[in-house]
């Protein structure tokens, strides 16, 4: 595979100059101001297929500057992105710059722009501290770090993040990490102090190359999301960063992605984290997405993903035939044998009116017709399903969105034989945070009253069914299904049922540039058969942020 990817780099190099641009890192809320703008427009972006991030600078700001109705935000947007705006130096320009040297732009502690290099460098801060009764602890943050990008030649684009984090998280943080030996988001981790402490480096780097006016590549280590919900169904940023080759081509009103990732199958890990003294195991997923705008309102999308391992525990080999680009993966994983993991999933996006966007998603891994027609709750029928709808300026009040959707996902689905087939990595689930047989409601609300003020109100129920202990109801992603209790009977919620009630409220305000203070409060409640599931947690918390997005561990 390495061979392949130095191939791949080499050739792309080759080209002429293009066009360059990195990627916005994800981050809700930020989205949240580029999506809006597109539905107030009415039409979908010609620039941007709203249906996988992260999204390229260039087409931000093009996006953005191109739409009328987009007042609150467009400076803010535009400032990020100035690299890819008309005089955008003068435009983000400071106007009392630190030393002469240091900000002399307001989005950059330090830049660089010439015709053959830019560059551009800014710190990275996350202070908090919060109160939670159930936490042994007091709960805190502290993440400092670097970021940069650039780009060389106008042809070779590059980002850069690395942070290092010290953390208590609120004590339902703690107990997953205990239980599943992993810190949410995140990789390696160290112990920190006696009261659930971790110690954790972030870090996410990358190139970018245009090959020709319509195809991209990009080749590094980070997250990708597929759809335009809250949640995904299909590929979900809630699991560890991965190394992975993207191939992402844009012509007329289609856009098709080709993924190929390293993944790790399991991380195995100690009271004291994880255990680094051995390569861990590795496994491999390709996947596919096909974007069409049908019309100027309606956009669908094709996914399709593969997962596999060859070789044994210790040593991993790559599958050659996956790295066809168009070819269908389930014709090539039977040409195989079978022995893969093949995934289906379709998402669509509609932009009824300028201030409605409905959108869904549906993800198959495994049906028989005849079994899902007899109601019989086979275990082999698996899939996940979502629906939602996007409602801006709600109500006549400028500034409200509001949003609601539900998710439900099958028992067993995400599951498979093996840690080398299965929907996971580092030990966390590639699509949602649940992992699989539950219903969920999210009920989102965001209103900007002033300009600089963003107030985010969330409401999450859900139905979980979890596993008894030493059995396999089709809950956790990482267990064998081959380890099932049975083949009929099983429907979303049984074996150990519980309710949960999550609603996180936060008030931010952007006192310069991407530099935040957050007042926070959460309140999460699970009810359960099972008394020592249950938990009721009250955590309130104060953060200072400066370019990096507000930690989300709405589970």
């Amino acid at each position: 595979m390495k061979k392949g990817l130095a191939f791949c780099v080499a050739v792309g190099m080759s080209m002429g100059a293009m066009a360059q641009s990195v990627y916005a890192p994800l981050n809700q809320d930020y989205y949240h101001l580029i999506d809006r703008a597109e539905v107030i427009n009415g039409d979908v972006s010609p620039s941007i297929h709203s249906s996988f991030k992260p999204y390229r600078r260039v087409d931000i700001a093009s996006h953005v500057d191109s739409l009328s109705q987009f007042e609150p935000n467009k400076k803010y947007l535009l400032t990020d992105n100035w690299e890819f705006v008309a005089d955008g130096e003068e435009y983000a320009r400071s106007k009392k710059p630190f030393l002469k040297w240091f900000y002399r732009s307001r989005a950059d502690m330090l830049h660089v722009n010439k015709e053959a290099f830019q560059l551009k460098v800014s710190p990275v801060l996350y202070l908090g501290v919060g109160r939670d009764e159930n936490s042994a602890g007091r709960p805190f943050i502290n993440t400092r770090g670097i970021e940069l990008r650039g780009q060389i030649d106008q042809r070779v684009g590059f980002y850069s993040f690395v942070g290092e984090n010290q953390a208590i998280f609120p004590d339902y943080v703690q107990k997953y990490t205990a239980s599943n030996g992993v810190v949410p988001n995140e990789a390696f981790w160290k112990k920190y102090g006696e009261n659930g402490g971790v110690d954790f480096i972030n870090a996410r780097g990358y190139i970018t190359f245009q090959a020709t006016k319509h195809i991209g590549v990009q080749f590094g280590h980070d997250k990708n999301f597929i759809g335009n919900g809250y949640r995904s169904m299909l590929l979900s940023d809630f699991a560890a960063p991965s190394t992975f080759l993207k191939i992402q081509t844009k012509v007329w009103r289609i856009q098709y992605t080709n993924l190929f990732t390293e993944l790790v199958a399991d991380a195995p890990y100690s009271s004291f984290g994880s255990n680094g003294t051995e390569a861990f195991p590795k496994k491999f997923m390709t996947a596919h997405h096909l974007s069409i705008n049908l019309t100027d309102r309606l956009n669908v999308g094709v996914y399709e993903a593969i997962m596999f391992h060859r070789g044994d525990s210790t040593s991993t080999a790559f599958e050659w035939n996956y790295l066809n680009p168009i070819i269908f993966y389930r014709s090539i994983e039977q040409y195989t044998g079978s022995p893969d993991n093949a995934l289906f999933g379709i998402d669509f996006k509609w932009n009824a009116l300028r201030q409605l966007q409905i959108y869904g998603q549906g993800l198959l891994d495994e049906m028989v017709i005849g079994e899902l027609k007899a109601n019989n709750g086979w275990w082999g029928n698996k899939y996940s399903l979502q629906l939602g709808g996007k409602y801006y300026n709600a109500l006549g009040i400028e500034n409200l969105d509001l949003q609601a959707e539900y998710n439900m996902s099958r028992p067993f689905t995400y599951q498979h034989e093996s840690i080398f087939t299965n929907y996971a990595h580092y030990r966390q689930p590639l699509a949602h945070p649940f992992g699989a047989n539950f219903h969920e409601v999210v009920m989102i609300g965001r209103y900007q009253p002033i300009r600089y003020l963003y107030l985010t109100a969330k409401v999450i129920l859900a139905q979980r069914g979890n596993d008894r202990p030493n059995e396999n109801y089709g809950s956790d992603v990482m267990k064998d299904y081959n380890s099932r209790n049975g083949d009929y009977g099983y429907e979303i919620g049984d074996s150990v049922p519980s309710q949960h009630v999550f609603v996180d409220v936060m008030a931010s305000y952007m006192l310069r540039q991407n530099l935040f203070i957050d007042l926070r409060h959460i309140y999460r409640d699970v009810k359960s058969d099972a008394s020592a599931m249950e938990s009721t947690t009250q955590y309130t918390s104060i953060a200072l942020r400066l370019n990096i997005a507000a930690r989300d561990h709405s589970f």
